[in-house]
């Protein structure tokens, strides 16, 4: 695909829901796509700032290839403001490194060596580093390496249709039910859900991460239109991970997430009908349970799968099916 288009003498940004409108020498919202006169440039294509080989499970993923390994990268720069994002030294941060560069070829040639069975586009928002994501990805389905975004879901349309048959798993931070909240985050509540929406009918597997942080998204309320957009309108198999707020960036002054919080959110998503509910990051256990017959399908302690016992993606117990992405 393009990735800008002509709008008279300005160039349009095709990469996320913002639809940066620049002149020649300027730069989006993100901080690092720019307008250099003919053509929007990615200023980050290669220049990597967090790289690390991770779990699938702390994406989080859990019904992706678990148990295996992802080599996970990111960029700086971000297209959102989020006042509590936990990795705001790398998505705030305009200046870039460009000391080592990192070829499509390279990232894909690390991920064969240490045996990744996945290249995971993390840390920062991988829509406004797409030109070197689909490079990566391309390279990768070559060798039969499986591509996973970690996104705000603030892509734009042209680049949500784009990902279908480029990215094989995406986790989406849903960080709230409110538009005037998601206005503040730097996004578009619309925009979000009909990116879901596309993703969950489009052969991506789909998986939805909220951060509940006090005060700003926790009410039973909001919470519960959120679980129900999820049961409603991507289905009640896509999983739900409910995750701990702890103070940061701008956040310092707000307590860490109560359990009781996360035990209603819990509730919540159970009360609605979703099928595969998990509150993470707080060291309870995160077990994938057959829907059908209850039995224990998958044992997770923290980030790590202990046990797996599902054959052909179906509980061994009744053959239900479980959704997701296997490879036993």
């Amino acid at each position: 695909m393009d990735y800008f288009k002509a709008n008279k003498e300005k160039l349009v940004c095709l990469l996320c829901g913002h639809y940066c409108n620049l002149k020649e020498g300027q730069t989006g919202l993100c901080g690092v796509n720019k307008n250099v006169g003919e053509q929007i440039e990615c200023l980050v294509y290669g220049y990597v700032s967090a790289l690390n080989i991770d779990p699938i499970e702390k994406k989080p993923l859990y019904h992706f290839l678990p148990r295996s390994k992802s080599l996970s990268l990111g960029t700086v720069g971000c297209n959102f403001k989020c006042s509590f994002c936990q990795n705001w030294g790398i998505s705030q941060e305009k200046k870039i490194d460009t000391s080592n560069y990192f070829s499509p070829k390279d990232i894909v040639e690390l991920a064969l060596n240490n045996h990744c069975k996945s290249i995971s586009y993390t840390y920062n928002e991988p829509t406004i580093f797409y030109p070197y994501a689909k490079d990566i990805a391309m390279e990768a389905k070559k060798v039969g390496i499986k591509n996973v975004y970690v996104s705000n879901g603030f892509e734009s349309k042209e680049v949500a249709l784009d990902m279908v048959g480029v990215i094989d798993a995406i986790n989406v931070d849903l960080k709230c039910f409110d538009e005037k909240y998601y206005k503040k985050l730097g996004g578009k509540l619309d925009r979000v859900l009909e990116n879901l929406i596309f993703f969950a009918k489009n052969d991506i597997w789909l998986e939805i991460t909220t951060l509940i942080v006090p005060t700003k998204n926790d009410t039973k309320e909001e919470l519960t239109k959120l679980a129900t957009f999820i049961k409603q309108e991507l289905g009640a198999n896509v999983p739900w991970h409910i995750s701990a707020f702890h103070p940061d960036y701008k956040e310092q002054n707000l307590p860490r997430t109560s359990v009781k919080t996360l035990k209603m959110a819990y509730e919540i998503g159970e009360e609605v009908g979703l099928n595969y509910v998990y509150i993470g990051n707080v060291g309870f256990d995160n077990h994938t349970k057959c829907k059908q017959c209850a039995e224990t399908l998958i044992e997770r302690q923290y980030f790590n799968t202990l046990r797996s016992c599902i054959k052909k993606a179906a509980c061994p117990y009744c053959q239900e099916v479980l959704e997701g992405v296997y490879d036993d």
